[in-house]
């Protein structure tokens, strides 16, 4: 073993249990000054546990950890700081209606005489900003940024508070294609400059482009510790995994059939904005086809979803399913028609305080399988809930009965993708049915969707991953600023040419469009 001063942080043997679980079983994690380290594992595998554990948020139950060779304990985030431990978190920590200087300063104020001093604050985050190229606009209010910028935010609150060791817990799962390019170019700064990096992520090409070494968990357990250079993105999803994974999609030629879901002109208000998000969407999925809508997030994708699930209101245009009219139906009347994989998954998907079995019939417990007389079947309930578990792979601490709010992100995502697929309806809407998680449960989750388009459904898919767009779709549809700008045949646009359409800086006329579409 090396003298101890080699790495900056270690955790050894750490031990942390949940009821039911142990998150992380015996794990040892050494972090050397300047590299970026990555912890790669499967959802669940135990990976913001054992961050969590590092900033002071959960306290182990076995297990040391040393800073510099010298064993410290860190009872709580403040703790953390006071060591110089920072972390970007997967859900931002940030204060909306706040200024982006205010959120970066917050916690950490220099004040004289009981006064903020603003002045000396906002130079130090301008030099930091030129420093590490994370350029954002200190006065505009949070709620108004994209999520890249509130990224950067974060970052800087970090290096705000002279932190030397960051975590990023999977920072890239809201960026677009630019934005992570800009965050590798960012990280590596921050590495060449001293700091050291802990990065958790499952994306295997953004580890094999920046980090120095890996360290794989499987299930709570610890796998190994390699040298990106000696690996391959094959090789790492076999350790996470446990098996060979699928990388690509595999399927064959679509074959679709009549309409499933005409939509004409439709137009759906955002109330924040008060402006009409969405303008004069006029598109058509079919049976047996997988539709994509590609886009950088925050155009108009969400606000069109929530529209033709009834989320939002739709002030223009008509929505017909199966030739159906359900423009003005009830959010009830419109989920009748549609199965629906919501994008905010705690939102919109989950009732997180309910049990899992609960979860899985929210949509049916009035039909006659899962009530009597007004009284639900909890045999039958608890049945369903157990089978749905089996086919797909839902892993919890406690089975049917472990609360919601407990899984993993991923195992939350496969109970919606589960109750949502079982209730076979002929339009499956999917929206980033992938966000946030791992190569073997993206390989299942793109193996269902295609199996829902072989069974004749019509498939919409929204994704803001290229990669998936690319190989998941049939056809694909650009949304830009609320628009259709381009329709495209993924088997004949290239990624870079997609990416022009994203970002407004290309469009297709009408001719174009029925070209792509014919």
């Amino acid at each position: 073993m090396a003298n101890n001063s080699e790495y900056v942080i270690e955790m050894l043997h750490i031990t942390k249990e949940f009821p039911g679980i142990k998150a992380n079983d015996d794990i040892t994690l050494q972090l050397k000054k300047g590299e970026i380290h990555a912890l790669l594992g499967e959802n669940g595998a135990g990976k913001s546990t054992l961050m969590s554990v590092l900033f002071g948020l959960y306290q182990p139950e076995e297990g040391i950890i040393k800073k510099d060779g010298v064993e410290v304990k860190i009872n709580n985030p403040n703790d953390a700081t006071a060591l110089h431990i920072g972390m970007v978190h997967q859900h931002f920590k940030l204060v909306d209606v706040f200024t982006v200087l205010d959120n970066i300063i917050l916690g950490a104020e220099d004040t004289k005489f009981g006064f903020l001093q603003k002045k000396e604050a906002r130079k130090k985050v301008k030099e930091l900003s030129d420093k590490y190229g994370l350029y954002v606009d200190l006065d505009a209010k949070v709620e108004d940024i994209t999520v890249g910028m509130q990224q950067r935010t974060e970052i800087l609150k970090m290096l705000y508070r002279d932190n030397e060791i960051l975590i990023f817990d999977e920072p890239t799962a809201v960026l677009t294609p630019q934005e992570i390019e800009e965050l590798m170019q960012i990280m590596k700064n921050l590495a060449k400059e001293g700091k050291s990096i802990l990065f958790i992520s499952h994306k295997l090409n953004e580890i094999m482009e920046v980090a120095d070494r890996v360290t794989v968990l499987r299930r709570g357990k610890y796998v190994d510790t390699v040298n990106t250079a000696d690996t391959n993105k094959q090789e790492l999803s076999n350790m996470m995994v446990g098996r060979p994974v699928q990388l690509q999609v595999t399927k064959d030629e679509a074959k679709p059939t009549d309409v499933v879901l005409d939509i004409k002109d439709m137009c759906v208000y955002n109330e924040i904005h008060k402006k009409d998000a969405v303008h004069n969407v006029t598109m058509q999925v079919r049976k047996g086809e997988i539709v994509c809508i590609a886009g950088i997030d925050g155009n108009g994708q969400t606000e069109f979803i929530h529209g033709l699930t009834g989320l939002s209101k739709i002030t223009g245009g008509t929505v017909k399913i199966c030739g159906k009219d359900i423009t003005k139906a009830s959010i009830a009347g419109k989920s009748e028609n549609m199965s629906h994989i919501p994008e905010d998954r705690h939102k919109h998907g989950l009732v997180l305080d309910f049990t899992l079995e609960n979860n899985m019939v929210l949509q049916r417990f009035q039909d006659k399988e899962f009530q009597n007389h007004g009284f639900i079947r909890f045999d039958n309930v608890r049945k369903y809930a157990e089978d749905l578990i089996e086919q797909f792979d839902v892993r919890s601490g406690q089975g049917p009965i472990t609360i919601a709010r407990s899984m993993s992100g991923g195992n939350q995502q496969k109970a919606i993708i589960a109750r949502e697929l079982d209730r076979n309806k002929a339009l499956v809407v999917a929206v980033q049915p992938t966000r946030g998680l791992d190569v073997g449960a993206i390989e299942y989750i793109h193996s269902q969707l295609v199996k829902q388009r072989d069974e004749g459904k019509a498939v919409l898919l929204v994704s803001l991953e290229l990669e998936e767009v690319m190989s998941l779709s049939d056809r694909i549809l650009v949304m830009y600023e609320g628009e259709i700008v381009a329709e495209c045949d993924p088997k004949k646009v290239t990624a870079q040419e997609l990416g022009l359409y994203m970002a407004g800086a290309k469009r297709q006329d009408k001719e174009d469009k029925e070209v792509a579409g014919a």
